[in-house]
């Protein structure tokens, strides 16, 4: 047992701290953060607050005025199987979202390969009821969630241009992608079924995919590539860390077909940013993530 006590936020007690992690909505962490960073603690955010260096951009998907503009360009991106090296040093990381994160994690070896068009991508991605918070709201009442599964967003999700500008950092083309999320009847989860057209007149086979995915993620403690023709499923990743990824290729439609499942209460959030701590004070990566979490 930890002989821990929840307490009222006291923006002075913060400053005794080695690390702050801020579990806060949106724009919350923009208006502290700068103090908490001029006495040397170190933050790890998990709201949006600094995950756009694009501030216009940001303002118009949150609807709200970006209080530390200069913040959001100084913070390092919290994906450790992509910034490990920038974390460890970090004195400001913003964790990214549930979706991007399973996302960015099934295109990136394509991408970075230059193997797939760049401006067709498209991710059809399933959430469990608690990506969407605690609040009351009516469409993720228990009547209204349970065996039943639609699409939301479809116009625009604000985790789109968050993708996009990871994705662009990786291609060596414009990156457009179509990104339709569903709430699914579970709790928690993410399953992202991705597709991206190969470029033409190369010549892919499966057995070159996998090992392009299985190259990209060796040594990664957290991301399990799994065997070609096993699929990954939400319970099999339900209360870890981890994401696995399984990768196929449809000849007939010259298109690779990427499927990523998460925790997006883990490795979509809590996890991910313990992860990124460990990272940031020189621990094992996998301290704190070896056990399940069970609630909810």
């Amino acid at each position: 047992h930890l002989e821990l006590d929840f307490a009222a936020p006291d923006t002075e007690a913060l400053y005794a701290c080695d690390v702050v992690f801020y579990a806060t909505p949106h724009g919350v962490a923009m208006n502290s953060v700068p103090a908490l960073l001029d006495k040397g603690v170190r933050v790890i955010d998990l709201s949006a607050d600094f995950r756009i260096k694009d501030i216009a951009l940001w303002e118009q998907w949150y609807k709200a005025k970006h209080s530390c503009p200069e913040l959001a360009e100084k913070a390092v991106y919290g994906l450790p199987e992509v910034y490990r090296s920038l974390i460890a040093g970090a004195e400001l990381v913003a964790v990214p979202g549930c979706y991007p994160t399973a996302i960015q994690l099934g295109f990136l070896p394509l991408l970075e390969q230059g193997l797939v068009v760049a401006d067709r991508l498209i991710a059809d991605a399933k959430s469990g009821v608690s990506g969407a918070g605690r609040k009351a709201v009516e469409d993720y009442l228990f009547c209204e969630a349970n065996e039943s599964i639609k699409a939301y967003g479809v116009t625009g999700h604000r985790h789109h241009p968050e993708i996009c500008q990871e994705l662009n950092f990786a291609s060596d083309e414009e990156v457009k992608l179509t990104f339709i999320p569903h709430i699914a009847p579970m709790i928690r989860g993410i399953l992202a079924t991705l597709y991206a057209p190969v470029k033409p007149d190369l010549n892919i086979t499966i057995e070159h995919l996998q090992s392009i995915f299985e190259e990209r993620y060796v040594g990664e403690p957290f991301v399990e590539v799994l065997p070609t023709g096993v699929v990954p499923a939400t319970r099999d990743v339900k209360g870890s860390n981890k994401c696995q990824i399984s990768v196929t290729y449809s000849s007939n439609t010259d298109t690779v077909v990427v499927l990523s499942a998460e925790d997006n209460l883990v490795k979509g959030a809590s996890g991910q940013a313990i992860q990124n701590m460990n990272i940031m004070f020189e621990l094992a990566e996998t301290v704190g993530l070896e056990s399940i979490a069970l609630l909810p």
